[in-house]
């Protein structure tokens, strides 16, 4: 490995990949199915799929599973590419390192919000809506914005990490080599002392705002689970 690739630990590189995976899957055929019972904003000539709303569906509920992995190792071990206090004033600062930093900063914290978002809605739909022309639910047009913000955050994701880190950093989140102290049989220790610390470390710090959004994406996640049941979904 080069000294100027980075090197990104190896249970991020599990989730991120997993978890980028899962998200572009669910993003490609919940086009296929916009594209199949919908299209009024525009769609594309391809043959149809009749199964795709419940291969959306079963990528959906993989994702939701493993949402939550993600979204804990990004507010805590990874919270330096999240929101920060001065994120939003450094966007006045066009074209310096740290606008472009800001806004990977930004993006990346949107691109949470809007999956929480996409969940929720997702599990609120019912899957005769779109079949039956129901195209007018709240639920499905929070779920289409929610699809929107995704891809816009994701582009973000991709060109920020690449004018940030260069091709360096996007080739160290493939790369297979691992440290002695990264392997899995370290990270039973690390995982008790990350949550030894997580309730004392909770309400520290100076970055109130992300705290926020971190109880906003976690109640989400639970909301996600819960309330398809309480709606007798």
């Amino acid at each position: 490995m080069s000294r100027s690739t980075p090197y990104q630990p190896l249970l991020l590189r599990i989730l991120h990949g997993l978890t980028g995976i899962l998200a572009i899957a669910a993003m490609i055929t919940g086009f296929l199915v916009y594209n199949t019972f919908d299209g009024r904003f525009g769609k594309i000539l391809i043959p149809r799929i009749n199964a795709i709303i419940d291969i959306h569906g079963t990528l959906a509920v993989f994702f939701l599973v493993v949402f939550p992995a993600i979204a804990l190792y990004s507010f805590h071990a990874g919270n330096k590419r999240l929101l920060q206090q001065d994120s939003l004033q450094k966007l006045t600062e066009f074209g310096r390192p740290i606008w472009w930093v800001s806004l990977h900063r930004i993006a990346n914290t949107l691109m949470l919000i809007a999956s929480v978002l996409a969940l929720i809605s997702g599990r609120m739909m019912k899957e005769e809506w779109l079949p039956t022309g129901e195209l007018n639910h709240s639920w499905y047009y929070l779920h289409l914005i929610a699809w929107v913000v995704i891809i816009f955050c994701l582009a973000i994701h991709v060109l920020m990490s690449s004018k940030v880190g260069g091709v360096p950093l996007l080739v160290s989140m493939f790369l297979l080599k691992v440290r002695t102290e990264d392997t899995p049989s370290h990270w039973l220790n690390g995982l008790r002392g990350w949550w030894g610390n997580l309730s004392a470390n909770f309400g520290t710090g100076n970055n109130l705002l992300l705290r926020v959004v971190e109880v906003m994406v976690l109640l989400g996640i639970v909301a996600a689970f819960i309330l398809p049941l309480l709606a007798g979904g």
